[in-house]
């Protein structure tokens, strides 16, 4: 099938990108990578009159640390985040999880914000930036707003971003020296969306969890943080006990669809397992 046909637009300015935006409303869609959009419009799944490309948005790229936060740019893409030497240093659960995200050419052209914009559950950033603690800039007519990413996804394909906002920049804490982190993703194979992820961050003091977050992909309407599981483990050793505990609550929270990746019983032990590789791994990084 082929798209209805519709009006393309090319601002330069995010003015210009927020006046079109509300100029057509619920007829208009934001393009960034493409790689959702697209196939959903060319199976008429989504039909929009007028296409708003951000492409030549400048002021929407870019990856740089400003006081004790790296910014992202929405429109920065999986690639450069992976080849970003600032977040190899001061924040590799990103490159970790971008690395996991399709394939090659899918992150040549993948934008960071595109897959948290989306809400679609399968994919892999929401999770990574419930774990990192991220809050991301949404700036609409009235001006911009920060929300927390914790809260921001809803459910399928719904998220906190109002008609005519645009997301700008993804802001992420610089985390404490010697945090361990992790993003351990079962698929089928290269490209495919996860059966079952999680992202953990863990920071230790000695041999205590002195703090720790663990967000989970693909195993719920949204991507949704194991906040029990986190309390079970804060303040006390990380030990083999503690860890069947988290891994039991995360997977108490699961509410996976059946499809061709698994039955629910099947996803919902894979979070598990995905809890317990990550924490694991984590441990290993923080006790480095």
């Amino acid at each position: 099938m082929i798209p209805r046909p519709f009006e393309y637009h090319v601002p330069r300015t995010l003015p210009e990108a927020i006046s079109l935006l509300n100029e057509h409303g619920d007829d208009a869609k934001l393009l960034a990578g493409g790689h959702s959009l697209l196939p959903m419009m060319k199976l008429r799944f989504a039909d929009p009159g007028h296409l708003i490309d951000l492409g030549k948005l400048a002021e929407l790229k870019g990856i740089r640390e400003i006081g004790n936060e790296i910014r992202i740019g929405a429109m920065t893409t999986e690639n450069e985040l992976i080849w970003s030497e600032l977040l190899q240093r001061k924040c590799p659960l990103i490159v970790e999880g971008a690395r996991l995200i399709s394939d090659p050419q899918v992150r040549y052209r993948g934008t960071i914000g595109g897959d948290i914009s989306h809400g679609d559950p399968g994919n892999d950033h929401p999770a990574l930036m419930m774990a990192l603690d991220a809050s991301f800039v949404l700036a609409g007519p009235q001006g911009e707003r920060v929300v927390p990413a914790d809260g921001y996804f809803l459910g399928t394909y719904l998220t906190l971003l109002e008609p005519g906002e645009i997301m700008t920049e993804i802001r992420i804490p610089i985390s404490a020296e010697g945090t361990g982190y992790c993003y351990a993703k079962l698929k089928r194979k290269t490209g495919d969306f996860a059966t079952a992820a999680a992202a953990v961050t863990l920071r230790m003091s000695g041999e205590t969890v002195s703090d720790v977050r663990i967000a989970l992909t693909n195993v719920a309407p949204a991507a949704i943080r194991a906040t029990d599981a986190e309390q079970c483990l804060r303040g006390k050793p990380l030990d083999d006990e503690r860890i069947a505990e988290a891994v039991r609550l995360a997977m108490s929270i699961c509410e996976p669809v059946a499809d061709l990746r698994g039955d629910i019983e099947y996803k919902t032990a894979m979070a598990g397992e995905m809890t317990r590789r990550a924490l694991l791994t984590a441990y290993q990084r923080a006790k480095r």
